[in-house]
């Protein structure tokens, strides 16, 4: 049964506490994320309520393009004005925004920078470089199931499951469920693309739907370069600048094996997972019930490690993240390493296989303080 999640809208993000307690300390507040997970609703949340001046540009805008790249400090002091508040969305738009964001920052200390960024593309030499001690950075994911929890409680939580793991937790997507199908093609038609697509001057958009196509097929699997360039008609080298572009878009993310002491351990093996299962699905065009679906578990695996990842992060915890496998073929699906000590994550969509056990070859060689099997009957206690 699907549910209508109208109460969406009352959400609170997790990272809208921080935010607010970081303003007018002397630093810009740069927050990147995926095109259309909240980066500019979160903004506008905290500053709902404020009485200082604020303006508010948008890069996907040529005309504020423009007044953003190279401007004299004369025109600085145009825009800046009795602004006490400058909000930049897409900042990625711009080459040299990093530039003149510092100039902003050093030449008018009174002003709070909010900066939003869709890709990491160049994002490093255009912001972060030019920017160093000079920002406070966070990621904003799609909506996390703390944050379901936290607005909504348990019941809401337990009952969307089953919706999220089909069409996912993009705002939109939990707040206007009539049009799920519609908004997410929309998404990964191109937009969510557009920074790869005109950034980086991909020259074949066609080869990037295959490998899409591929990857989703293959979530929970790992993957190798090799034979996803077979698939799609490719090259290795290709496939993998492809990946790491689609990484550095916040659409997926590469989950590296574990290897360290065991001579049979998988070492350059690595597997690929989506942000969201609703991009992931959207891409195969399937929104079949779990019922009848044979992917579930696949769907399971993906839905649990993006949720731990945003819960890891939101809350501050600095975990490497992998899986492990060893050519016995023995394996555990989601690892967390932190201060020395190993988190071991065996992930089962049916309670009832939850006597599965973590191989006691990974857990005798390596510092282990928590080896668990999650279900959706437990999984909320890491979230």
């Amino acid at each position: 049964m699907y549910y209508h999640l109208s109460y969406i809208l009352m959400i609170i993000r997790k990272l809208q506490t921080k935010i607010e307690q970081k303003f007018f300390r002397g630093k810009a507040i740069v927050v990147v994320g995926a095109r259309q997970v909240g980066k500019t609703t979160l903004f506008n949340e905290v500053l709902r309520g404020r009485t200082e001046k604020v303006l508010r540009l948008n890069l996907d805008e040529a005309d504020a393009r423009e007044l953003l790249t190279n401007p004299t400090m004369a025109e600085l002091r145009q825009l800046v004005a009795d602004n006490q508040i400058i909000m930049v969305d897409e900042a990625q738009r711009v080459v040299d925004i990093g530039l003149t964001l510092k100039r902003i920052q050093d030449n008018f200390p009174h002003v709070q920078l909010l900066v939003t960024g869709s890709s990491a593309l160049d994002m490093r030499a255009r912001i972060n470089e030019p920017m160093t001690g000079r920002k406070w950075e966070y990621m904003l994911f799609p909506i996390a199931t703390s944050e379901i929890l936290l607005s909504s409680g348990i019941l809401s939580v337990k009952q969307t499951l089953d919706n999220r793991l089909i069409f996912g937790s993009y705002p939109d997507i939990l707040n206007y469920q009539t049009e799920v199908r519609e908004t997410l093609t929309n998404l990964t038609g191109s937009y969510l693309y557009k920074d790869l697509l005109e950034i980086e001057g991909i020259r074949k958009p066609a080869l990037l739907e295959k490998l899409l196509v591929a990857l989703a097929l293959q979530i929970g699997s790992e993957v190798s370069y090799n034979e996803l360039a077979q698939t799609v008609g490719s090259d290795s080298k290709t496939v993998e600048k492809y990946i790491d572009l689609l990484e550095k878009c916040f659409i997926i993310f590469r989950l590296p094996a574990f290897s360290r002491n065991l001579r049979n351990e998988l070492k350059k093996s690595r597997k690929v997972y989506f942000y969201d299962n609703g991009i992931r699905n959207a891409i195969l065009q399937n929104f079949t019930p779990l019922a009848l679906r044979g992917d579930v578990g696949a769907l399971w695996e993906n839905f649990f490690i993006s949720e731990r990842l945003k819960a890891n992060h939101y809350a501050g915890r600095y975990a490497k993240s992998y899986f492990w496998r060893t050519k016995s073929q023995q394996e555990i699906d989601y690892i967390e390493e932190s201060d020395g000590q190993f988190c071991a994550f065996e992930l089962k969509w049916n309670p009832h296989k939850a006597n599965t056990s973590i191989p006691a070859t990974f857990t005798k060689t390596y510092p282990v303080a928590e080896a668990v099997v999650v279900t959706p009957e437990n999984y909320l206690q890491y979230m």
